[in-house]
């Protein structure tokens, strides 16, 4: 069932009525959109002469090297400095990047982790509230530790904190990325020793690998009191553009509230939420790749 029919018919109607013969108004709306993106090249033209240096230009030297007319260049720089992006110096008329393009350079230049938390933080929050239970969002170092990068501690009586840095083969989030993962990646990671914490603590390298294979047949990851035995815990992966694992989203519970985490509409919110962040990561990384081109 369509959620937006009025939005198809009008979508269907505007297709329609560009299509007939003498319909000025489209023709008008056609140019009006050429012109208008032919603007944003040339702006963005303008932007980019500035790098790498931030040279100091005047609009007559930015006309030249970009062979754009004075008169285009004057409105687009005016244009520019209203917004921020760029500056200029009273004196000399020239003009240099501005405050909004170095705040545009800041953000791009953040940590991968510290936008993955940004980017995830409401995620985690909205889970929580919905099954009452700790959340977060994990990563895997190239040492085999798993981080926290950001989470939202469930209500009491018993909530869960998190540990800090456990090791890979006592952590869900970090076996479901290793599950993931490129089997080179994954097995530069199962050569060293697997310390025991636990009764359930794996501590042999090929049952660890059986239960990695396990692991992504199902598509969720069990710490199951395997770092801490009052903890328990599910994890699905986060996945970027590239459909490669570059997070979890886990659930963790105390001992006395593991049916939680088998519990298969928690299981299924899980998975969604982790869809949902997935999704946000792809469109930002696509407006990057787009934003260095």
């Amino acid at each position: 069932m369509d959620a937006y029919p009025e939005m198809r018919g009008a979508v269907f109607n505007m297709k329609k009525t560009s299509k007939q013969p003498g319909n000025v108004r489209g023709s008008e709306f056609t140019k009006d959109k050429a012109v208008e993106y032919s603007s944003v090249q040339k702006a963005i033209s303008i932007l980019l002469s500035f790098i790498p240096d931030n040279k100091a230009m005047g609009n007559l030297e930015l006309s030249k090297s970009l062979g754009l007319n004075k008169s285009t260049v004057s409105r687009l720089t005016g244009v520019l400095v209203r917004h921020g992006l760029m500056q200029q110096d009273k004196e000399t008329q020239k003009y240099e990047l501005g405050r909004t393009s170095a705040l545009l350079g800041m953000v791009v230049d953040v940590p991968q982790n510290e936008r993955l938390a940004q980017l995830g933080q409401p995620y985690v929050d909205y889970l929580r509230d919905a099954v009452g239970e700790s959340v977060c969002l994990e990563v895997l170092d190239t040492s085999g530790f798993n981080q926290v990068i950001c989470g939202a501690v469930g209500p009491p009586p018993l909530s869960v904190a998190f540990p800090e840095s456990p090791p890979m083969h006592v952590a869900a989030g970090a076996k479901v990325i290793l599950a993931f993962s490129d089997p080179e990646f994954t097995e530069s990671l199962l050569n060293g020793d697997f310390t025991k914490f636990t009764d359930n603590t794996i501590t042999d390298p090929s049952v660890f690998k059986a239960q990695l294979v396990e692991v992504r047949q199902r598509g969720i990851a069990y710490d199951h009191g395997e770092a801490d035995a009052e903890v328990h815990a599910v994890s699905v992966a986060v996945l970027n553009h590239l459909k490669k694992p570059i997070a979890a989203l886990t659930i963790c519970v105390p001992a006395n509230r593991i049916h939680k985490i088998t519990d298969p509409k928690n299981i299924e919110l899980l998975k969604k939420t982790a869809k949902m962040i997935s999704g946000q990561e792809k469109r930002r990384t696509s407006w990057d790749a787009v934003s260095q081109t």
